[in-house]
C-alpha cells in the first residue's frame, strides 16, 4: 500500500506541475453589429483577455505575429508589454516570432525589455511561421526560407548566453565581441522552438538545447508521439539535459457541447475557407469539423468534454504544457472571454484531477 500511496502522490505532483496556457493570433473579430472591429480595438481586447487569464491563474499567454488584414497583431512583444504591466503572474510569449524575417538582435532586445517590464515572465517561441507575407514586406527572399531560419537561429542561440558574441554567417556582416542590451535580470531568456511536424526541426531544437512546442492543428494528436520520442532521444544523444515539450492546438469552451459547436463553427469556417482559398484547399465541411472535434485536434465543447480530451492528449504524449489556441477568426471577444473563464476556472482543475486520478 505504501507503493500505491507513493505512486498516487507522484501522479498528483506531476499533474500539478503541468502548465496550461492560451494562444491567440489577434484575429480581427466582429462586434455586436457583425461588423469587423478596428485593429486598435482588437489589440485592446487582447490585453483584456490576457488580464483575465492572469486573474484565473492560467500559466501562459502566447501572441502570434502576422502581417495581413485578418490579424491585428504584427508586433507581439509590444502587446505583451501592455499585458505585462497589467498582470502579476502569467508568463508572456510569442506564438510564434517569425525569426526568419526579423533581426535576431532586435528580437532579443525586445523580449529582454518585456522580461524587465514583467519581472522575468517573458518567453520567446521562435518559428518559421505558416504565412509568408513577412518575407517580401521586409525584403527577404523566400528562396532562402531555410537558410534564413537556420542562420538567424544560430545567432539567436549565441545571444542567449548574454555574453559578448563573436559570430559569422553568410547572410549578414559578422559580429566581433559584441554585447547586446538590455540583459535580463535573471540571466536567461526562456526560448522555445515551435515546429509544425518536420523531424529536422525537432532535432534542430535538441541540437540548440531549446524546449519544443508542437503545433498540432489537425488530425489525431497521438500521431505526434514519434516526435516526442525523437526529441528525447536526440537530447540524450547530444548529451543535453531533458527539456519540456508543449503542444499548441485550437479549442473553444462553452457551457454545452452543442453551444460550443454552434458558436464556433461559422467563424471557423470563414477563416478556414479564406486561408484555404489562398492555399488551394477545398471549402471546409461541417462533417470535417465534427470529425476534428471527435477524433482530431480541436478541443471544443463543454468544460467536461474538453478536460477529458486534454487529459488524454497530455497523458498520451507525456507533455509538460498545453497551450489552447482560443482565437478563431471573427469569433467575438465576449465569447472568447467566456471560453477563457471556463478554461481557467473549470477545465484546468478538472484536467489536473483526471491526471492525478
Amino acid at each position: 500500500s505504501f507503493d500505491a500511496n507513493a505512486l498516487k502522490k507522484e501522479k498528483a505532483r506531476m499533474a500539478d506541475q503541468i502548465e496550461f496556457g492560451l494562444d491567440t493570433f489577434g484575429d480581427v473579430t466582429v462586434g455586436a453589429d457583425d461588423a469587423p472591429l478596428s485593429h486598435a480595438q482588437v489589440i485592446r481586447n487582447l490585453v483584456a483577455e490576457g488580464v483575465l487569464a492572469d486573474e484565473l491563474g492560467i500559466d501562459f499567454i502566447g501572441v502570434g505575429e502576422h502581417h495581413r488584414a485578418d490579424f491585428a497583431v504584427s508586433a507581439p512583444e509590444v502587446v505583451l508589454a501592455g499585458i505585462a504591466t497589467a498582470t502579476k503572474r502569467i508568463k508572456l510569449g510569442s506564438a510564434v516570432t517569425v525569426l526568419s524575417s526579423d533581426d535576431p538582435i532586435r528580437v532579443f532586445q525586445r523580449f529582454a525589455t518585456v522580461d524587465a517590464l514583467s519581472n522575468g515572465r517573458a518567453e520567446v517561441i521562435l518559428g518559421r511561421g505558416s504565412f509568408t507575407e513577412s518575407f517580401p514586406l521586409f525584403g527577404f527572399d523566400l528562396a532562402q526560407y531555410e537558410q534564413l531560419f537556420e542562420e538567424k537561429l544560430d545567432l539567436f542561440s549565441a545571444l542567449l548566453t548574454e555574453e559578448p558574441v563573436t559570430w559569422e554567417g553568410k547572410l549578414r556582416p559578422p559580429l566581433t565581441n559584441q554585447s547586446v542590451y538590455p540583459k535580463t535580470e535573471g540571466g536567461h531568456l526562456k526560448t522555445w522552438i515551435g515546429v509544425g511536424g518536420s523531424p529536422e526541426s525537432v532535432v534542430r531544437a535538441a541540437r540548440y538545447g531549446l524546449p519544443l512546442v508542437l503545433a498540432i492543428i489537425g488530425g489525431d494528436p497521438v500521431r505526434f508521439a514519434p516526435y516526442v520520442d525523437l526529441f528525447h532521444r536526440a537530447l540524450a544523444q547530444l548529451e543535453q539535459p531533458d527539456l519540456p515539450i508543449a503542444v499548441h492546438s485550437p479549442g473553444y469552451i462553452a457551457d454545452t457541447d452543442e453551444q460550443a459547436a454552434e458558436e464556433y463553427w461559422p467563424h471557423h469556417k470563414v477563416m478556414r475557407d479564406r486561408i484555404g482559398a489562398e492555399r488551394g484547399w477545398p471549402p471546409s465541411t461541417e462533417g470535417e469539423f465534427r470529425n476534428e472535434i471527435e477524433h482530431g485536434s480541436l478541443y471544443l465543447g463543454s468544460p467536461e468534454t474538453v478536460a477529458k480530451k486534454l487529459a488524454a492528449t497530455i497523458s498520451a504524449l507525456g507533455i509538460q504544457r498545453f497551450d489552447l489556441k482560443y482565437s478563431a477568426g471573427t469569433l467575438p471577444h465576449e465569447k472568447s472571454m467566456h471560453s477563457i473563464e471556463l478554461y481557467g476556472s473549470k477545465v484546468i482543475p478538472m484536467v489536473r484531477d483526471i491526471l492525478a486520478g
